[in-house]
């Protein structure tokens, strides 16, 4: 079997652990029986080694038993970027397995419900756990919406960003993260009533600026040269900016050029919604050819 799913951008500023939407970078997975484990990857994540700690291998056993398997791995998305990349593999890889449901699946590995909805039934999503049960449901996305991602070369565990967020917040900033998410949702649904302020959140970014010091500049960059609005994907370092899609090149081109006297090594890449989510098949064809890969 084979198996595709798109990355997802998470968080969206104020929408902590419950939004996520999924964009145009794709993980395939093709599964094929084995003797023993066997990764064969290409693009991103390709130098990871084929061992029992392999994602691949964990997700094998919860799905099979077992993890005598053959993986084949393309993979468009880049690892410790904060777009996704465990949950978007985890999930292909158990749909590639016969996994019945790779949603479940996939948020038991990664921890996080959103970035799995996203990857699994595309669009803009909101996702989170109601006691043992996994709730997802799908929102409004404006067919003119146009995600521009600015990529460092640099990785930052989600672990690690964890790791600098409070145990607690005040109710004034619980409460500021909710009327902008109010916001936020509103906007992405329709891109006449988005605006800056939307991504705006008290939460996690600033908390998770003191490990990536140049995001607000990314940020700011962004905005300058005509984003509606931005803000960290996920955990970062990825930084996302929001625009019509007809205005979606310049934006790339000018941020480009704003960054490129910095010292940051980084990709610009111009993206669109994934509405397609998990797509599975039994073999390539003239309508699915294996997917094209290249790592940053």
């Amino acid at each position: 079997m084979i198996a595709r799913v798109p990355a997802s951008s998470a968080n969206l500023g104020p929408g902590f652990d419950t939004l996520a939407l999924a964009l145009s970078l794709y993980v395939e997975v093709e599964a094929e029986e084995s003797d023993t484990f066997q990764v064969s990857a290409h693009g991103e994540g390709s130098g990871l080694a084929a061992t029992s700690n392999h994602l691949g291998a964990q997700v094998a056993m919860r799905v099979l038993g077992h993890s005598d398997v053959r993986l084949t791995i393309r993979s468009q998305i880049p690892l410790g970027r904060g777009l996704g990349s465990s949950a978007a593999f985890a999930s292909a890889c158990a749909a590639a397995l016969g996994a019945k449901d790779p949603f479940e699946i996939a948020s038991g590995f990664d921890g996080h419900p959103e970035n799995a909805a996203a990857s699994v039934f595309g669009g803009f999503v909101t996702a989170t756990a109601v006691g043992s049960k996994l709730i997802c449901n799908r929102l409004g996305v404006d067919p003119d919406l146009a995600v521009v991602t600015v990529i460092p070369v640099i990785e930052l565990a989600t672990k690690t960003a964890r790791g600098v967020l409070p145990e607690s917040v005040s109710f004034r900033d619980a409460t500021f993260n909710l009327g902008r998410m109010g916001l936020l949702v509103a906007g992405i649904a329709d891109l006449s009533l988005l605006v800056p302020e939307a991504t705006q959140d008290k939460l996690h970014q600033s908390y998770r600026s003191a490990l990536f010091p140049k995001s607000n500049d990314i940020m700011a960059a962004l905005i300058n040269s005509g984003a509606i609005a931005s803000c960290w994907s996920g955990a970062g370092p990825t930084i996302i900016g929001f625009c019509r899609s007809s205005y979606a090149a310049e934006l790339s081109d000018t941020v480009r050029k704003l960054l490129s006297e910095s010292e940051l090594e980084f990709s610009v890449k111009q993206l669109s919604v994934d509405f397609r989510g998990l797509i599975v098949t039994n073999s390539y064809g003239p309508d699915f050819q294996p997917l094209e890969v290249a790592s940053l």
